[in-house]
């Protein structure tokens, strides 16, 4: 027997999160449901995911955003990694590029290869196998040339850097023209079904009752449906990831424009540096237990590379998930989900998981139990995999001049996070689970970036004389050198390609 379809959903909350579930549904579903977005301008956003990865593309392509007026819109420039600095040792930098290292030779993964002449101290740095970092480097950029076969001209792998709150703007504009409607004010409270506790609206201030079947809840770290209304309870993992603060502040631009994000260790936390066209976007990200806010402050305007564009704007969260994502006929998404904190640059990105996962599970008026229950299972799988990848970061670190850091590399850490680095320090086998978000590939260069190197290579690698490993990995370099210095300047690209109007 057919189940009634749904017939209006409501997302509770704009900024990054309700934008872009209002976007996506809204091409999805292709008027044939009625799409409302409750918002008020008196209520703030957090508004700092200025970084993202390359996923991103794929959620702007099927939602008909065009990628040069999407960039000029929101002050965005290109992003083909984040760079890490003191996070193994003070005085260390490694690059997380995007993409691919080097090209596979044989039966066996090329960084095994890499494995093997390190050990005989005969390899470059990684970053010389790589487009993305080489290109990072040497501040080039430019769109993959796919008409380029082999080369690595078209495996070039990027995303973004933009301004959260003018994409959002950018949605809100793009979503309205395809039916969404937007109501302004504040929500006082949400009323429930008697019989089965489902969510039958939200009431506004005025006294206005906002009816419908599905809600999404996109209302920030509050979880007002999730949370407030539904209490499905919150998971802490600050044991694991122990910064509870943040300061964000803009900063003036410098004259070169850098094609990646920057993550510099600092004595108790991180700071992160994204170029906009127009402007740095900084952040403090900090736990309160080993430093002050004041001193958090002093060490975010102290590390700025220009003058500050106001005052650092604080924010405080307890890094971990929402129990259940999806009860009832509440799903959340964004901040009333979970969180995890920006290091990776995961924040958006999880919010177009969630939304891609709601339209594989999308309910009829029955909301199917096992639907829902299969939703959370994955919910909870991706937050847990990109949780254990930033945990990596803080527990493979060999500082010893700050307790924090201290600390970090003496917790225990999780199960599954365990059994890759103990994998890894063998034979340097990496083994991407079930889809998680991380690769093989960004893995590598985290442990590597981090001191953290296998004790033998794949036996199969010596199928191969070690003059022939020595040659192809040369050609690799050489390869990839030649390629970096035909892409243009990053800076040059963006004003060709996709320049913002001055602000």
């Amino acid at each position: 027997m057919q189940v009634p379809h749904l017939n209006t959903i409501v997302i509770v909350g704009g900024g990054t999160a309700g934008w872009m579930t209002a976007t996506a549904l809204a091409t999805a579903l292709r008027g044939r449901y009625r799409i409302r977005l409750v918002e008020s301008d008196e209520i703030g956003i957090v508004g700092v995911g200025e970084a993202t990865i390359p996923m991103i593309q794929r959620f702007n392509t099927v939602a008909g955003i065009e990628e040069a007026e999407f960039l000029k819109a929101t002050n965005g420039t290109f992003k083909l990694g984040v760079e890490f600095v003191n996070w193994g040792r003070r005085g260390d930098r490694y690059m997380h590029g995007f993409g691919r290292l080097g090209q596979d030779l044989w039966m066996v993964g090329f960084e095994q290869y890499w494995h093997k002449m390190r050990a005989l101290g005969k390899a470059r740095d990684l970053a010389d196998y790589s487009i993305t970092r080489a290109a990072a480097r040497a501040n080039k950029f430019m769109l993959p040339r796919t008409d380029l076969g082999n080369s690595p001209l078209a495996e070039i792998t990027y995303a973004y850097h933009f301004d959260a709150g003018l994409y959002a703007r950018h949605l809100r504009k793009l979503s309205e023209s395809r039916g969404v409607e937007r109501i302004e004010g504040k929500i006082v409270r949400a009323t429930q079904r008697v019989h089965d506790g489902h969510v039958d609206a939200v009431v506004m201030e005025n006294g206005d009752r906002i009816e419908g079947d599905l809600f999404i809840d996109c209302s920030g770290f509050r979880g007002l449906l999730i949370e407030q209304t539904l209490a499905t309870g919150y998971e802490d993992w600050s044991h694991w990831l122990p910064c509870d603060r943040a300061l964000a502040v803009p900063c003036e631009s410098v004259p070169v424009l850098t094609p990646y994000t920057r993550a510099t260790a600092h004595q108790a936390g991180w700071q992160w540096r994204i170029p906009l066209q127009n402007r740095i976007g900084n952040g403090h990200v900090y736990c309160s237990r080993y430093i002050s806010d004041d001193e958090a402050a002093h060490v975010l305007l102290s590390n700025l590379d220009g003058k500050p564009l106001g005052d650092p704007r604080p924010i405080r969260f307890t890094t971990g998930m929402r129990k259940k994502a999806w009860e009832k006929n509440v799903v959340a998404i964004g901040l009333s989900s979970g969180f995890l904190e920006p290091i990776e640059s995961t924040s958006i990105h999880m919010i177009q998981d969630a939304i891609q996962r709601l339209l594989d599970y999308f309910p009829d008026q029955g909301f199917s139990q096992p639907d829902v229950d299969a939703f959370n299972r994955l919910s909870r799988f991706h937050y847990e995999r990109t949780r254990d990848f930033i945990i990596l970061h803080y527990y493979a670190n060999q500082r010893d001049d700050a307790e924090f850091w201290r600390a970090c590399a003496h917790m225990e850490i999780p199960a599954a996070l365990r059994e890759k680095i103990d994998l890894f320090r063998t034979h340097g086998r990496l083994r991407r689970v079930d889809s998680e978000l991380f690769t093989e590939v960004g893995w590598q260069q985290v442990l590597v970036g981090q001191n953290i190197h296998p004790q033998a290579y794949h036996p199969l690698v010596d199928v191969q004389s070690e003059e022939g490993i020595q040659e192809y990995m040369d050609s690799v370099a050489d390869v990839i050198r030649q390629c970096v210095d035909y892409m243009p300047d990053h800076a040059a690209f963006i004003a060709e390609y996709c320049k913002a109007p001055p602000m």
